[in-house]
């Protein structure tokens, strides 16, 4: 959606509010579309600044207080803790404070777990979605529930547990699928090239699934890496015109992804009259022969 470039020292703090306004760019999110968006962020981006800003531009929140002290603070005022199913060992529970220093209502909801040298590691859930809204993106009805709110509780965890998986699987294949961390440049300018070409790279691999993989192809699933690595070395044949047009692709019928390639590739380029068929691991005396009089 948006890549942008910071210092290697920067921050999520500093970095948040620019990402954000990026995004409303880029997707055109206008007041009524924000409203339906749930802004999911670790700590980095829950300062009381951070939070309120995106309060205040309509969007929903669900994310991790910046300030550990304040945390510790607001667990102190937890009444009722609950052990956490999903997690062994971790609890929750509502903070009781009134929290009047957002621009919206919000809930928040506190999380301990005991560290290895047995004190408790604390954090804070920050919320605005309602329990309607809850519900919907959980699909849990809480009224089925013998103990709502101790559902509703869990069940912000639990939303707030699912923010990151998709985002860092991306980041991870793409850094493998196109060697990334191989290609990093020391002066910033041509860092921002590198990352223009990697979103590039990015994007003609999704476009490439959606041209080659059919519906019940497993291609469709594959990161970056596997496309890359599997599908895009492929090996085969050129054949040209005369003018150095490309007539004729013959694909190595050893590879193994040739046949699966073979219709959709045939339909992708059908529209320039060019042929595609399966071929042997080398080229055949007839192929050489058309291929030097420019028959093909």
């Amino acid at each position: 959606m948006v890549d942008q470039l910071f210092e290697g020292r920067t921050k999520l703090a500093e970095a948040f509010v620019p990402l954000v306004q990026a995004a409303e760019q880029t997707l055109g999110l206008d007041e009524a579309k924000r409203t339906r968006i749930l802004l999911r962020v670790d700590a980095g981006g829950g300062s009381l600044d951070d939070v309120n800003w995106a309060l205040s531009r309509g969007y929903q929140i669900l994310c991790k207080d910046y300030s550990g002290q304040r945390a510790a603070r607001l667990a102190a005022s937890v009444t009722r803790w609950v052990d956490d199913p999903d997690e062994p060992g971790r609890q929750v529970g509502w903070v009781e404070l009134e929290a009047s220093e957002y621009v919206r209502p919000v809930v928040r909801i506190a999380i301990r777990k005991r560290k290895p040298n047995g004190q408790w590691g604390i954090a804070v859930l920050i919320s605005s979605l309602s329990p309607a809204e809850v519900e919907e993106l959980s699909e849990v009805s809480l009224a089925c529930s013998l103990d709502p709110a101790k559902e509703l509780l869990l069940t912000h965890v639990r939303l707030y547990d699912q923010r990151g998986g998709g985002v860092e699987t991306s980041f991870k294949g793409n850094k493998q699928g196109f060697s990334l961390g191989k290609r990093g440049k020391k002066c910033f300018e041509a860092q921002q090239m590198v990352m223009l070409l990697g979103s590039l790279a990015h994007n003609v691999v999704v476009w490439a699934q959606l041209w080659l993989a059919g519906t019940a192809s497993a291609m469709q699933h594959y990161g970056p890496l596997r496309m890359v690595r599997d599908v895009f070395h492929v090996s085969g044949f050129l054949l040209l015109d005369a003018w150095g047009r490309i007539r004729q692709i013959g694909l190595n019928q050893d590879a193994p992804f040739a046949l699966v390639l073979l219709s959709p590739l045939r339909t992708l380029v059908a529209p320039a009259h060019v042929t595609i068929y399966l071929a042997k691991s080398g080229m055949s005396q007839s192929d050489r022969n058309a291929h030097e009089n420019g028959l093909y």
